[in-house]
Formats: structure tokens, sequence, C-alpha cells
């Protein structure tokens, strides 16, 4: 039962991309999801070789296609239907910490300045 070529909307829900086909179709009318460069209809058809950029809710996704399916499967045979080249995310940026007063404490004592002159060094 080896199909030549599979809807975009069906291939995408089923390699869990999205987590439904409904999702999977409004993202394509919206334009977030594209084949080899070009934005694509959930009717367009997709073959093996294809690569489907797609803007998920959890990021950019990036995928060759490797094998076509039509039914949702399970996470492990899915992830051996297409090559993930999904770049990874960006470092963290480190968190700054800025010292807060209590709204009506006034101004900072000498001891108190000392100790957020210290604390800003860090």
């Amino acid at each position: 039962m080896d199909v030549a070529e599979v809807r975009l909307d069906v291939w995408v829900s089923s390699v869990r991309l999205f987590k439904t086909r409904s999702a999977a179709s409004t993202a394509c009318r919206g334009g977030h999801v594209s084949v080899n460069g070009h934005k694509a209809k959930p009717s367009t058809v997709v073959r093996v070789g294809d690569k489907v950029e797609a803007i998920t809710p959890g990021g950019e996704r990036i995928a060759i296609v490797l094998k076509l399916i039509q039914k949702r499967v399970g996470a492990a045979v899915a992830v051996t239907c297409f090559e993930d080249l999904t770049p990874a995310p960006p470092p963290k940026e480190e968190i700054v910490h800025v010292a807060v007063r209590d709204r009506g404490a006034g101004r900072p004592t000498k001891r108190e300045r000392r100790q957020l002159d210290a604390f800003r060094i860090q």
C-alpha cells in the first residue's frame, strides 16, 4: 500500500507537525506552510524528497519528506517519515536581576545603597 503522493494537510498532521488535520489545514490556508519554497494550500501534493517548512505552535519546523503516510501513526514511526532540518533554538539569554524596592519604602539608607551597588557589580 505504497502511495506516490499525499495531500499536504494529511501528511503534516500524520507525522505530528500539527495536532490535528484541521489545524494543519488552517495553517496552510494562513500561509504558514510551504513546500519547496512556495506557499502551499492544504490540497497541495507532497512527494518523497520535498522540503516542507511549517510555522507550528512550537516554532518553525523544516522537514524533508522521506516516506509518505496517510494515517496518523505513533511518534516513533512518525519520526522515520521525515528528516528534521529544524535549526536549534538560540540559547536563552541570561536573566538580568533588577533590584526592586517595596513601594513606599523611601530612599535607600547608606547600608542598603552599598548592598545594591555590590549586587549590581555581580
